[in-house]
């Protein structure tokens, strides 16, 4: 009798590295076709100019750009005080505090942002003739990206509060201190640890956030990197200073995003 070899099949992990191949073939397969089949030339004239794009500095660095992270400093200031007062109302043994806290966070939470920046630059100076806000284009902009970022921190904090061990505030407690210092002196700081990389990541949708400051039609002194953009492209029937000036958010986000990753990276080594 001749003896038969019996071939055994693909194991899984085979076949899922032969299938990922095949995938990864594709995709570079399509965009080959789409690098080949593109119009660099257009592509370059129209979004890539370097010659326009020379004409942007040094005011998209010195003016937009330091105005971009103004904006979102001073309104993060806002958000994390008013997010923490309300993430500690929520928490409150007082149904009043709980209630307005809570309708707060769904309000400006459901809002568009765009809609908070509109009623602050439009809606309260009317209903209220010869209002002003502190410190002009600079202080709206702050209170309005203040607003909005509040209500997400709010739910930040809380989570973070609530995450620190009840035990904490207990023997906070059993050392004579009242349920406020406790809770400023003990566990807030605590919870600001815990919730450090998620209120990174706040800040860096903060400074997209910030592009909606063109609503309020303010001057080239007081625009941000995409009002300094979009105003560059008008004046000069190209579409590159749209691209540096998103370009220039990198060099924002992108640090930003480094730091939340290796927080989060020391936070699981912690555990």
């Amino acid at each position: 009798m001749s003896e038969h070899r019996v071939h055994p099949g693909l194991s899984p992990r085979h076949k899922q590295s032969i299938g990922q191949g095949v995938q990864y073939t594709v995709l570079v397969g399509i965009a080959l076709a789409l690098f080949l089949a593109a119009d660099w030339a257009s592509l370059r004239e129209q979004f890539l100019n370097l010659e326009i794009a020379e004409q942007l500095f040094p005011e998209l660095i010195t003016v937009a750009l330091v105005n971009t992270v103004i904006y979102t400093a001073s309104g993060y200031v806002v958000g994390f005080v008013l997010g923490l007062v309300l993430a500690v109302m929520q928490l409150s043994s007082v149904a009043a505090n709980r209630w307005l806290s809570k309708v707060y966070v769904e309000v400006f939470r459901g809002l568009p942002a765009i809609l908070v920046f509109l009623v602050l630059a439009f809606g309260i100076p009317t209903a209220f003739p010869g209002f002003q806000y502190p410190m002009g284009t600079y202080g709206t902009v702050a209170i309005g990206l203040g607003l909005v970022a509040a209500a997400y921190l709010a739910e930040t904090f809380r989570a973070g509060i609530q995450a620190v061990p009840k035990g904490q505030m207990e023997a906070a407690r059993s050392l004579g201190m009242g349920y406020t210092r406790a809770m400023v002196t003990v566990v807030i700081p605590q919870a600001i640890r815990i919730v450090i990389p998620p209120l990174t990541n706040e800040f860096i949708l903060l400074a997209k956030d910030s592009s909606l400051v063109y609503v309020m039609g303010v001057t080239l002194a007081t625009a941000e990197l995409t009002k300094f953009g979009s105003d560059m492209a008008t004046r000069l029937s190209n579409s590159t200073p749209l691209i540096v000036a998103g370009a220039a958010y990198l060099l924002i986000t992108i640090p930003l995003s480094l730091i939340v990753r290796r927080l989060e990276a020391r936070q699981l080594k912690a555990r």
